[in-house]
């Protein structure tokens, strides 16, 4: 059984370079001889060896008499020299077509970023296939109309921030579209405290930290995806609902433990207060600068104390104060409460930054 050639060549054979290879392969024969012997004009066979003229059928069968060449063979040539044109020319109107879109793609999308990453490989075809499945729209008409949407809520959040609203709609995308391919367990709100409990446990070891806490989600049905940073991205954290599951997205701006556990704290803190009942809504947590809204407050709230207990924090304000490394640890080792998780509050709560200290504040 024949299987179909859709190969579309760089440039269409015309029938006509056979017949030339033919007469330069023959010592006994020229242009003008055959022109005499096809009973043609010899200008007219000129214009069909120069491709100006098709192959018909009827010259097909004199050109059978004369080289011996089938003249079915003619036609077969003549008829995929018509084909090849017509998919040359579709594909020139795809290319350009193509070429027009990614201008316009290029203003709404840091297309450098996500070749950085790896999701474009340089052919364009492809390449706005995946832009348009990282944004999740049908065309880049429905991209400019998302983009507009996404910037104006940007600008509500962010007035005292520098955000470029490309990159910050690139990220935001980026994680919606790598929660959808994560696949977790099953998730249970009640199944919260004792996740809070192992998180807190694995900060507390920090050693291969970031892979436990995306085994440990893993296993209470919460995606976590890790968006490298953009320029002007100051986001700290996204929490969403993907399909049946809640998802959380940080961008590691600092390696620091103190910051990774508090943000994603505070990422499920969203989760279990103001996404169990309405999971169309989403928290794209930038950093704070200014009035911080509600949500934000009791976000803020829960994490710190999951992270420290009101119990604990009231013994270090009390009974510690001032605080210095040997206290830290000693309270750290008391509660099983890593030091740097301690020592980045106290600085935040209390205003100490200018508290030095020689506990690894490294992301481990």
């Amino acid at each position: 059984m024949a299987t179909q050639n859709n190969i579309v060549p760089f440039e269409a054979t015309h029938p006509g370079i056979l017949i030339k290879d033919e007469l330069d392969s023959r010592t006994d024969l020229n242009q003008k001889d055959l022109a005499k012997e096809l009973g043609v004009k010899a200008s007219f066979l000129n214009e069909i060896i120069k491709g100006k003229r098709p192959v018909t059928a009827d010259i097909a069968v004199l050109l059978e008499k004369v080289l011996e060449i089938p003249a079915d063979y003619w036609m077969k040539f003549q008829s995929q020299y018509e084909i090849d044109k017509a998919r040359i020319k579709e594909k020139n109107i795809t290319r350009l077509k193509n070429i027009e879109l990614w201008k316009v793609i290029k203003e709404y999308v840091p297309v450098n970023y996500f070749k950085k990453l790896g999701y474009l490989q340089e052919n364009l075809t492809e390449d706005i296939f995946m832009i348009k499945r990282i944004y999740d729209v049908e065309s880049v008409d429905d991209l400019m109309s998302v983009f507009v949407i996404n910037k104006s809520a940007f600008y509500r959040k962010s007035e005292k921030l520098q955000v470029d609203e490309k990159n910050m709609f690139a990220w935001s995308s980026l994680a919606l579209f790598e929660a959808k391919n994560h696949h977790v367990n099953t998730f249970y709100f009640e199944n919260l405290v004792q996740l809070c409990l192992r998180l807190n446990k694995i900060f507390f070891e920090n050693e291969n930290t970031i892979e436990k806490v995306k085994s440990t989600l893993n296993q209470f049905g919460i995606k976590l995806v890790l968006i490298e940073k953009l320029e002007k991205t100051p986001v700290d954290g996204f929490s969403f609902w993907s399909e049946n599951n809640p998802a959380i997205a940080l961008t590691l701006r600092h390696s620091r433990l103190d910051n990774f556990a508090f943000t994603l704290m505070h990422e499920i803190a969203h989760i279990a207060l103001h996404l169990k009942n309405n999971k169309q809504k989403s928290f794209l947590d930038l950093t704070k600068k200014g009035k911080v809204d509600s949500f934000e407050k009791e976000a803020d709230a829960f994490a710190q104390e999951r992270l420290i207990s009101k119990d604990c924090w009231n013994d270090i304000v009390s009974n510690n104060l001032p605080l210095n490394d040997d206290k830290i640890v000693d309270i750290g080792r008391k509660h099983s409460i890593n030091p740097v998780i301690i020592h980045g509050r106290v600085c935040f709560e209390k205003d100490y930054y200018a508290l030095k200290t020689r506990i690894n504040k490294k992301l481990k």
